[in-house]
């Protein structure tokens, strides 16, 4: 049923299942939550996409595995400053469209800053139904000094114009499927044939915002776009571990299988897969794919030591 899957049994309780590369969450903010449990409940690694660069890179080497975007790049007055849950030091606002280094307020000197305290990615905020956004000289030159460091974009669009504004841009992934309006399928092709990747963050969405974005979500994998299982995890009331809904939404959208569970393990911003670690689920994959992404909800983080392999 399932490539990526091998039959094993855990050393330390004799217990029989399978081990799967290890799970990432693809969006969280880790100073809203507490992430300890997160291994336990079948995360190894997350990508944070929006916190303080300083504290970020100070994370202990343990689990989960962190990779971080570090400060959202915005503007004076722009998603998120002012916010409650958005203390300053993890907003960083650009008043000049700057490539040249040490410039203040500079796009180059926001995006040096970052990715000078361990940032894999850049994060900006393109959320124009909550004040205003970077403009397209502005937006263009992150995107210029982040390929100067080797660094992808992924940026939060939101309202009119801003998913074609960050295509044209050159913005490497969406921290969010789209979900304020259904997309035109031309609109769609052109991102795949892009590369862009989508992070899925469905089950933050009630309503005509979730079915827009499982809508927007399905058409983008059809055409054959990367999709990574991301949940937002610390805006609102989400599940510290694999979320079941968030699984349950992307087989809405299409993914089964293999594909559901490629975007559960794809390591990007990393090349590669953390070494030692593997998701444990107990029991073999059901035959049903449709019972698929329940069954991956009840993994957990095991080191490889711990298991064996069993024919």
């Amino acid at each position: 049923m399932l490539a990526d899957a091998w039959a094993v049994r855990r050393t330390s309780t004799s217990e029989r299942g399978t081990a799967l590369p290890p799970a990432v969450d693809h969006h969280v903010h880790l100073h809203l939550i507490d992430a300890s449990g997160l291994p336990r409940r079948g995360i190894a690694g997350v990508l944070d996409l929006g916190g303080d660069p300083v504290a970020l890179a100070r994370r202990s080497a343990g689990l989960p595995r962190t990779t971080f975007a570090g400060a959202f790049l915005t503007v004076p007055g722009g998603y998120p400053e002012g916010r409650s849950w958005a203390p300053p030091e993890i907003v960083r606002t650009v008043t000049d469209a700057s490539r040249h280094p040490g410039v203040p307020g500079g796009a180059r000197t926001a995006v040096d800053t970052q990715a000078d305290a361990g940032a894999r990615v850049i994060k900006v905020a393109l959320h124009a139904d909550a004040g205003p956004v970077l403009s397209d000289g502005a937006l263009k030159s992150v995107v210029a000094a982040a390929g100067e460091r080797g660094l992808p974009v992924v940026a939060h669009a939101q309202g009119p114009g801003q998913v074609e504004r960050a295509l044209a841009a050159g913005v490497a992934a969406l921290a969010h499927t789209p979900f304020d309006a259904p997309l035109p399928r031309r609109l769609v092709r052109r991102a795949v044939d892009a590369g862009q990747i989508w992070i899925s963050t469905l089950d933050i969405h009630r309503g005509d915002a979730r079915a827009t974005a499982i809508g927007n979500l399905r058409s983008f994998a059809a055409h054959g776009g990367r999709v990574l299982y991301g949940t937002d995890l610390g805006n609102g009331e989400l599940p510290v571990g694999l979320n079941r809904r968030e699984l349950l939404a992307l087989q809405e959208a299409g993914l089964r299988g293999d594909d559901l569970l490629a975007s559960l393990t794809d390591p990007w911003p990393s090349a590669h897969r953390a070494d030692g670690v593997a998701t444990f689920v107990a029991g073999p994959p059901p035959t049903d794919p449709d019972d698929i992404a329940t069954w991956l909800s009840r993994g957990t983080v095991v080191t490889a030591e711990e298991l064996t392999r069993v024919d």
